[in-house]
């Protein structure tokens, strides 16, 4: 098993405040990080903010302040995520860091050497939303941009290029034989689709007369970094590609990057083009989401659907908002997130579900004893059908979270929590505590609760972190265990809390939410 894993995220565009796609892309990328952390690998986690781009300097000049102190009021909401929504990521790469400056010069550099990189005037159509050129086939009927729905600025200047057209077919070929795994299937065909008849050249660099904000080109003073060149070399600028540091040649090529389908053809295309002129390798996957909608229309402020995803967790909490997200957003599909649809969620699966699941076994083991489990039970009476179902629920849940599946992973768990509350039902303990030769029988399926409880505490972790460790202090099973080395070992063994352990009270995780949602 190979025991490093790094996984990254798009980096976000500084030119307001965090939504919520990039919320689903943090968070997705914190589910991975958590999840092979449990496997016990060694885990880096990248994301961050690219501050570069026409859009940012035309508005740092609207608004009257430099760019600098523009893109550094903005850096930091996106800073603040890995606290809010409660990440784990090993590192925040910032476009303007010297660190990411000399990297990304240092690969600029090796490409031109190269004969990869030069210098040709260039007139045609310029999106300032995508921040690149556009071809026909990126413009609707009208010759608007088909992203932004706007007609893109003619430009005719003197830039350098980078020969991505040398590297066409390599890249076609990598994509067809899996070497650049791109998942779902759907955006693997896409982007063989798009390259069909040949990647063109594209342009590196803009005249800093035009452009007074980037990355300098280290071998003309005249011009800066294009945006996709400086920004796409931030996942390897952030683990040290300048001196090719420890980190670096440790966690390179990335295990998975994930990003929005709006970007694959610069994931897809580009960013493999100037790692095959680099001499690098590629990165193993590119995992591919869709965007999230609201009632089915896509996020806008006009329209007045945009979600605050920090004000969601004001409303809700962190993890059931996590949860809905993940829950919620199927593989490489939009979700759509709308409040009636999250609170039904929420007061269906984590309150109805789970904290019933908790309450109702904390409770009957207080009423039958005294919250201790008992000395005698019948270790011959193991219920194997709980046993079977729990040994397909972890399979599964393994297999969807290696192909990327997260949604499906909560589907696993949910169909155990399911069979519990469904087992509490069959075994009626009630009935079971009014007869004294059946009183081992009940103790045999107060410890099938318990175990199943702390097998799901482990198994949400990698979704909703902050709810492990309350169901394992109720349980009485955090004492003396740091979060930090919690893992799958032996996840799948029943009977080892021994006789005589002592749980807690219940105390309510998910209280049902009571809104009046129109």
């Amino acid at each position: 098993m190979n025991d490093k894993f790094y996984v990254t995220t798009a980096i976000a565009y500084v030119n307001g405040a965090p939504h919520i796609g990039f919320a689903l892309e943090v968070i997705q990328a914190d589910v991975l990080a958590r999840y092979n952390r449990l496997l016990g690998k060694e885990v880096f986690y990248l994301t961050g903010v690219d501050e570069h781009g026409v859009k940012l300097y035309e508005t740092a000049q609207k608004v009257g302040v430099d760019t600098q102190s523009y893109v550094d009021s903005n850096a930091i909401k996106f800073e603040k995520l890995k606290e809010e929504l409660n990440l784990s990521n090993s590192d925040f790469i910032r476009t303007t860091s010297e660190r990411h400056k000399r990297g990304a010069q240092k690969i600029w550099t090796k490409m031109f050497e190269k004969g990869d990189i030069y210098k040709h005037s260039y007139d045609g159509k310029y999106c300032v939303g995508c921040e690149a050129y556009l071809t026909e086939k990126d413009l609707d009927e009208n010759g608007n941009c088909l992203i932004h729905m706007t007609k893109p600025t003619i430009i005719q200047e003197e830039n350098y290029f980078f020969k991505l057209s040398k590297y066409s077919e390599r890249i076609k070929s990598a994509i067809l034989s899996d070497d650049l795994k791109i998942v779902p299937e759907s955006r693997k065909n896409e982007m063989l689709s798009l390259s069909g008849d040949g990647l063109h050249d594209v342009s590196f660099s803009r005249p800093k007369s035009a452009l007074p904000w980037g990355i300098d080109v280290p071998q003309d003073e005249t011009q800066v970094m294009y945006v996709w060149c400086d920004a796409l070399s931030n996942y390897i600028t952030a683990l040290g590609y300048e001196h090719e540091s420890k980190n670096f040649q440790k966690f390179w090529p990335a295990s998975a990057q994930i990003i929005g389908k709006d970007i694959l053809r610069f994931h897809a295309g580009i960013w493999p083009g100037m790692l095959m002129s680099a001499e690098l390798p590629l990165p193993k996957k590119l995992f591919v989401h869709g965007f999230i909608t609201s009632n089915g229309q896509k996020m806008s402020k006009s329209i007045g659907n945009v979600i605050n995803p920090v004000e969601e967790i004001e409303k809700y909490g962190v993890d059931a908002f996590r949860y809905v997200l993940i829950r919620d957003t199927h593989y490489g599909n939009d979700g759509d997130y709308t409040e009636k649809s999250a609170v039904m969620r929420m007061n269906t699966d984590l309150s109805n579900d789970l904290g019933n699941l908790l309450n109702r076994t904390l409770g009957m083991m207080k009423k039958y004893f005294d919250s201790v489990l008992p000395e005698s039970f019948e270790s011959a009476v193991i219920d194997s059908d709980i046993e079977t179902l729990f040994t397909q629920c972890i399979e599964r849940y393994h297999q969807n979270m290696n192909e990327f599946q997260l949604s499906k992973t909560c589907e696993n768990v949910w169909e155990f929590v399911s069979r519990l509350n469904k087992y509490i039902d069959e075994t009626a303990p009630w009935t079971l505590a009014k007869d004294e030769s059946k009183k081992a029988r009940l103790g045999q399926v107060m410890r099938v609760l318990i175990e199943g409880l702390e097998k799901i505490s482990i198994l949400i972790f990698p979704v909703m972190p902050g709810t492990t460790p309350k169901i394992l202090e109720q349980l009485n099973l955090l004492s003396g265990k740091d979060m930090e080395s919690l893992n799958f070992n032996g996840i799948e063994i029943f009977g080892k809390i021994p006789p005589g352990h002592r749980v807690n009270s219940a105390e309510p995780i998910f209280p049902r939410i009571e809104l009046e949602i129109k």
